[in-house]
């Protein structure tokens, strides 16, 4: 295979060696190159040699000497050199099958691509990975990799993924904790298929693998009012909360050391109180919703412990999911402690466009935020988490964007992200 260099960077080594956009690169160092991890591998020799086939097929070799860690400078179509890899997977508890009609074409792509977990972060099933793959990562030896187990249950994998390879796979996970690959693991969790004694089955198996496991988060299935002709599926009860939470707790150690969290939804599930800072260690599971609260009040209060407070009045609110509310509300006392006249209005608002069994505020659209808050006073600037929004912050689920609520409500809207201090700072300055 070969990929085809679409541009050269000004005054890069790939440049002053003469290599020309339009060329396709075989090799570096001898090494075939498939893909973005087999460039990024080989081009941190120090001395390289690139085979290079021109359009017309005709192959040459260009020898070029650079510091170790120096970019070549070569440009191609794609961030992967590759085509995205989709998921092969029908799983019962897919969030993507529960989506409307209508939407963006972007969010209904399912990807599941190894080398978007170490460049990106994403899970992945490894049902989309073949054993050549496992043994290039582990030649490479490129870490952590992040892996959706769901349950270490082989017969049970392949029932909730939809997929016959499913179980069979799981071998992969051993292999790469042997050869000494870091490993962050998540487990989404159902009621009455993968919890319970199936749980512990999970945490048991995957405290085996030792110090290459880093980390697991147990989150909760999301369920929007999108699911006809899916698997019957239903949200945990209060009580279940609380097993989960209990089972974690008392099974997710290994050597006097947690590996193992709940999401943060569990406790508020559980009405159980969120954990200190401490329990999460290097809060290795923030992009799963673990220790998300607990990191944000740690470093909230920091941030106010630190600040000169004054009496000046300042009227704004806070626009967030139902499930955080109460605990944002919390915070915002904790502030007045300091900011006697800071008058901050926290609205919990119901999802409508999911349904109201999604309540995290990740998921609210631009049109739940004008139906919640229509009508009300908002002060001085209406505050949303910045999850709300898509990476670029432009946008909101359902294709509105922040200037859209700004005309509907009548006040500035601004996106905050999820730090004590930038939520301080976003309370008492004005814009």
């Amino acid at each position: 295979m070969s990929v085809v260099i679409s541009g050269v960077t000004a005054r890069s080594h790939a440049q002053k060696a003469g290599v020309n956009a339009g060329e396709r690169l075989i090799a570096i160092n001898d090494n075939e190159i498939f893909d973005v991890l087999d460039y990024r591998f080989y081009e941190t020799s120090a001395c390289i040699k690139l085979k290079l086939e021109s359009a017309a097929g005709e192959a040459r070799i260009v020898t070029l000497n650079k510091g170790e860690y120096d970019p070549l400078g070569l440009e191609f179509d794609t961030y992967l050199m590759d085509s995205q890899r989709a998921c092969r997977n029908k799983c019962v508890f897919c969030f993507i099958d529960q989506l409307p009609q209508g939407l963006r074409e972007s969010l209904y792509f399912k990807d599941d691509d190894s080398r978007l977990s170490f460049l990106m972060g994403n899970y992945i099933t490894l049902t989309n990975i073949t054993h050549h793959e496992i043994e290039r990562i582990i030649k490479m030896h490129i870490s952590p990799i992040n892996i959706s187990v769901h349950t270490t249950n082989p017969d049970l994998r392949v029932r909730m993924m939809k997929n016959p390879h499913a179980g069979e796979v799981l071998s992969y996970i051993s292999e790469l904790a042997q050869a000494g690959i870091k490993l962050n693991c998540q487990l989404v969790l159902c009621p009455e298929w993968n919890d319970g004694e199936e749980l512990k089955r999970s945490l048991k198996d995957l405290a085996a693998l030792g110090a290459a496991l880093e980390s697991v988060a147990a989150v909760p299935v999301g369920l929007t009012r999108y699911r006809e002709g899916l698997a019957p599926l239903r949200p945990f009860t209060s009580q279940e909360a609380a097993e989960v939470v209990k089972t974690i707790e008392e099974f997710g150690v290994r050597e006097g050391i947690r590996f193992a969290y709940p999401a943060d939804e569990f406790y508020l599930k559980a009405n159980l109180p969120i954990p200190p800072a401490e329990f999460y260690g290097d809060f290795a599971q923030l992009e799963n919703g673990v220790g998300l609260m607990a990191d944000l009040a740690d470093s909230f209060k920091l941030a106010v412990d630190e600040a000169e407070g004054d009496d000046k009045h300042r009227f704004l609110t806070i626009a967030t999911g139902k499930s955080a509310c109460k605990f944002l509300s919390k915070l915002i006392d904790y502030a007045r402690q300091k900011w006697h006249n800071l008058e901050c209005n926290v609205v919990g608002i119901e999802n409508h466009f999911f349904g109201e069994l999604i309540d995290v505020a990740g998921l609210l659209t631009g049109g739940d935020l004008i139906r919640g808050l229509k009508g009300l006073k908002l002060g001085s600037r209406l505050l949303i988490p910045a999850v709300m929004l898509r990476r670029e912050g432009d946008m909101f689920l359902d294709d509105l964007t922040p200037q859209d609520v700004e005309k509907a409500l009548g006040a500035p809207v601004k996106a905050v992200n999820i730090d004590g201090f930038a939520l301080l700072e976003a309370l008492i300055n004005e814009p």
